[in-house]
């Protein structure tokens, strides 16, 4: 990108304030966050339900930006210009469809419902030796995604492969410009934000319109998309059954691979692929037709074609060896997702010091020299302690990278590899998929049982800010993180939550909050549930504690005023009817004398439960609830002259009662993608997914039994697979037995017999499976709030059950 403000200013149309309008540009950032900011960065002050860039301009300005474009009038600042618009989202896509227009190659875009991330990295895996390709990073295709994308573009690329997404009507209008696609591809049109549309028909319209100016359309030939397809575009279809289609497919599957037979300009042959499901033999047509498209020869297209590989499009974060925390993003390795890999590594940091482990860069657009001297700026940008490099390319650049060591190659790594000391960091692993970094993940990985609890970091974002464009903009928001943040993993999510700028984060006891302070929080944490004996450590680590009784504040005080404390944070707990934990208002008098003119505490906020927030057939006892709280905690306020911050609401009373958020609502369950209205759940994501693996498969013949007690007896040749999870992992005895069931590639495996501590068994006579396949034992189906329904408890128990010997990974997609 070289770009001048000058230039900027009258492409969007904007008013200047500055003196600098000759500064160059050379990124483009909407992250507050990212360490990636410099002097020449234009940053967007995007304005969204739950967040506001203007809001970081003076930070920013700290860390050397110095080109906004705003859409809120600011003060001027000495040598910093500002670019005012109307929309600084719309500001975004017209630079971007300006910057698109700056080069001239085929531009491959893809939409659809699902596949398109796949069918886009399956595409630059084929077409790569070929051409220099620029993508979208990871899943790039929303709104923001989309212009950050193309921005990526340089002039050494040739081709593009850009993938839009969309949720409701008009968004794809805006998309168009900016990817300009000259080829077309139509993925699945599935369910996936069914919710947007009136009806599938308009889902379709909507999602054509990224390709009205197209050269040529490849899709699945179907009379659904026929009916609205615009003749004047040249389509390339492919089918399994209308012989109207250009290309012919018949699909034969065996043994976890398929062959494709298939008919194109009259010619019959047979491809083999490494996927035996629907949804990857459906999205390797798609790049078949691509192939047929770009006129490549049988021979190339069936050898590509068979080296295809399951894509892994997630950063996971991994418990490793010796007190490390790992980052595993190694299956890609390219400048765009290097950045992308980078600020994930700031975010869910939990060591000062940090090490990147990197393979040779591939089809950047960049000289290597250019390349290597960007990566170096970046790494320095991001204060990584340490750079590991592995290539032979990388290793010519040594000197670029201050406390780096290089390797040639992953064997010479893995020969070093006891030289080595990997301790008490957290490593960034990112590599191409050919220098199979898996390899080192696995040796770095802490080494616990195949059972695992996936958590999907982008999810819980989802539902944060589902939760939050509920709230007024002054509204603050506590998350819940008590109980190992309902049994998802605590740590990893309050860094996230951190870095997602919530304003307090609460636990139950002081020891969850000591073990988030311990581990680098520096959110403000209240503790819930103090006992009188961990006040002294409560101080020491900074927590603030809830005071529910006169025992407690008086026992608190005496300890404060022992450390010579002033004006510490408490936060007082009133009773309006839950009669649990709380003050009874016979006795404020008395509170209200201790706390009058003490110095050694500050009252911090306010605040009461509700106990039927989520039923609204005692609708009547939460207004009654909301009434007392706000009659006694304005009373409090007035007689000792403060303004602390109120609280009332939990997740279902932020639906349901919108009226009484007062300063701070408090979000549990639902940030974990669990809610009791069945409309409002519509509209969540599943954060967690409990999987296994298959460990053994056996037959058992009529009349034989399986697990304790014989609670199973075969009525017919049956096929059993054993599962290593248990009782002791979570999974309670009363799911099996015939209730519950597991999936098993996609398909419903019934549990049989009783579940044991470590085991469960299933029945798979019906389904095709080996062992080592995976398992799904909770996630979107069966769900937690299905399989709470089924054994008459609720989601919380199900959650917090969850064992801690079972491993937790988070991920973004």
């Amino acid at each position: 990108m070289n770009l001048v403000i000058k230039d900027i200013i009258t492409l969007l149309n904007a008013s200047f304030s500055g003196s600098h309008s000759e500064n160059s540009i050379e990124n483009v950032s909407l992250d507050s966050r990212s360490l990636q900011n410099n002097q020449q960065t234009l940053f967007f002050c995007l304005v969204g339900p739950n967040n506001n860039g203007h809001h970081y301009i003076a930070e920013l300005i700290e860390k050397g930006v110095r080109n906004f474009i705003v859409s809120e009038k600011v003060e001027p600042v000495q040598d910093v210009n500002f670019l005012l618009v109307d929309n600084t989202l719309t500001a975004l896509q017209k630079f971007a469809s300006f910057y698109r227009k700056k080069f001239d190659f085929p531009v491959i875009g893809i939409t659809g419902s699902n596949g398109k991330t796949i069918v886009k990295e399956w595409l630059n895996f084929l077409l790569s030796p070929d051409y220099n390709i620029i993508r979208s990073p990871k899943s790039y295709n929303s709104q923001v995604g989309v212009p950050l994308s193309v921005i990526g573009i340089n002039e050494q690329h040739n081709l593009g492969i850009f993938e839009a997404g969309i949720s409701t009507v008009h968004e794809m209008e805006h998309l168009e410009p900016i990817i300009e696609p000259t080829i077309g591809i139509l993925t699945n049109i599935g369910s996936a934000h069914d919710e947007g549309f009136e009806n599938l028909g308009q889902k379709i319209k909507e999602k054509l319109k990224l390709f009205k100016h197209v050269h040529v359309l490849i899709y699945h030939k179907n009379k659904s998309i026929d009916a609205f397809l615009n003749h004047d575009i040249k389509t390339f279809s492919w089918s399994s059954s209308d012989k109207t289609a250009d290309v012919l497919v018949h699909p034969k599957t065996t043994n976890q691979q398929t062959t494709l037979n298939v008919t194109y300009q009259e010619t019959c042959f047979k491809i083999n692929i490494p996927f035996s499901d629907e949804a990857s033999i459906e999205n390797v047509i798609h790049c078949l037709m691509v192939l047929f498209y770009f006129n490549y020869d049988f021979d190339t297209i069936q050898n590509r074609l068979s080296l295809l590989y399951p894509i892994e499009m997630r950063l996971k974060v991994k418990k490793g060896i010796n007190n490390t925390m790992l980052i595993d993003d190694s299956y890609s390795s390219d400048f765009q997702s290097l950045k992308i890999a980078l600020d994930f590594l700031e975010n869910q940091k939990q060591h000062h010091k940090k090490t990147l482990i990197l393979s040779d860069i591939f089809q950047s657009g960049l000289e290597n020299d250019e390349l290597y001297s960007r990566v170096s700026q970046m790494i320095i940008s991001n204060k990584i302690s340490r750079v590991i490099g592995i290539g032979e390319t990388i290793s010519q650049y040594k000197s670029k990278f201050l406390n780096g060591i290089t390797f040639g190659s992953q064997a010479d790594f893995l020969a070093h590899f006891d030289s080595l000391t990997f301790e008490n960091e957290t490593i960034l692993i990112k590599g191409a998929r050919n220098f199979h970094f898996e390899e080192i993940v696995s040796l770095l990985e802490e080494k616990t049982h195949e059972t695992v609890l996936e958590i999907n970091l982008n999810s819980l974002s989802h539902n944060l800010n589902f939760y939050k464009a509920k709230l007024n903009s002054d509204t603050k928001m506590m998350v819940m993180v008590k109980a190992f943040s309902y049994g998802n993993g605590g740590l990893e999510i309050a860094k996230l939550l951190e870095y997602l700028n919530v304003d307090y984060l609460g636990v139950a006891f002081a020891d969850e909050g000591i073990a988030l302070k311990s581990n680098g929080i520096h959110l403000p944490i209240m503790v819930l549930n103090p006992e009188t004996t961990s006040f002294e450590a409560i101080i020491q680590h900074h927590l603030e504690p809830e005071i529910y009784s006169l025992k407690g504040l008086n026992a608190f005080l005496k300890i404060a005023k022992q450390k010579l404390l002033k004006n510490y944070p408490i936060h007082l707990k009133i009773d309006t009817g839950m009669h649990r934990l709380g003050f009874d208002e016979i006795h404020l008098e008395e509170l209200l004398t201790i706390l009058k003119n003490c110095k050694t505490v500050q009252v911090k906020s306010i605040l009461s439960h509700m106990a039927t927030s989520d039923d609204l057939t005692h609708h009547e006892f939460a207004l009654e609830q909301i009434e007392k709280f706000n009659r006694i905690s304005t009373s409090i306020c007035k007689e000792l002259e403060i303004s602390p911050i109120r609280h009332i609401l939990n997740t279902s009373g932020i639906s349901n009662y919108p009226q009484a958020q007062f300063d701070m609502v408090r979000l549990g369950i639902g940030l974990y993608g669990i809610s009791n209205d069945p409309q409002e759940q519509l509209y969540l994501e599943n954060v967690g997914t409990l999987k296994s693996i298959i460990s053994q498969i056996r037959t058992i013949q009529k009349g034989e039994s399986v697990g304790y007690g014989r609670r199973f007896i075969a009525e017919r040749e049956t096929k059993i697979a054993t599962i290593p999870i248990g009782y002791a992992d979570g999974i309670r005895r009363s799911w099996g037995n015939g209730i519950g069931y597991v999936m098993i590639n996609n398909q419903k495996a019934t549990i049989v017999g009783s579940i044991c501590m470590d085991m469960l068994m299933v029945d798979v006579t019906e389904i095709p499976c080996v062992e080592g396949n995976e398992v799904i034992i909770l996630g979107d189906n069966p769900s937690v709030s299905m399989m709470a329904e089924k054994l008459g408890t609720i989601p919380y128990e199900i959650l917090t059950g969850i064992s801690q010997r079972v491993k937790r990974i988070f991920y973004r997609e």
